[in-house]
């Protein structure tokens, strides 16, 4: 990784349970020469909760953002674009 940053955002939105969720996920460069991994979650709409994981290696924050992210994508959340349309199918539905 270089020293730009790497973000995604992922959605889940459920309106059957209520649930509109979002968890962002990005690696950071530190002022050590180590990478972090930042890890943003909560309910659309406010600012989450935050937690940031220090990393020697801009490997070892690949290797766990690539973890995080598949297993947040296992468990039902969505890529940016496909929040979206669910949005879209919301407010069509009067939700």
């Amino acid at each position: 990784m270089d020293a730009k940053a790497d973000i995604m955002l992922l959605y889940r939105i459920d309106p059957s349970r209520n649930m509109a969720r979002f968890y962002r996920l990005s690696i950071q460069p530190t002022l050590f020469g180590g990478s972090s991994l930042l890890r943003n979650w909560g309910r659309i709409g406010t600012e989450g909760r935050l937690r940031v994981e220090l990393f020697d290696t801009a490997e070892e924050a690949a290797i766990a953002y690539e973890r995080m992210a598949g297993r947040k994508l296992r468990r039902g959340y969505r890529h940016e674009g496909a929040a979206g349309a669910a949005r879209e199918t919301l407010h069509a539905a009067g939700c």
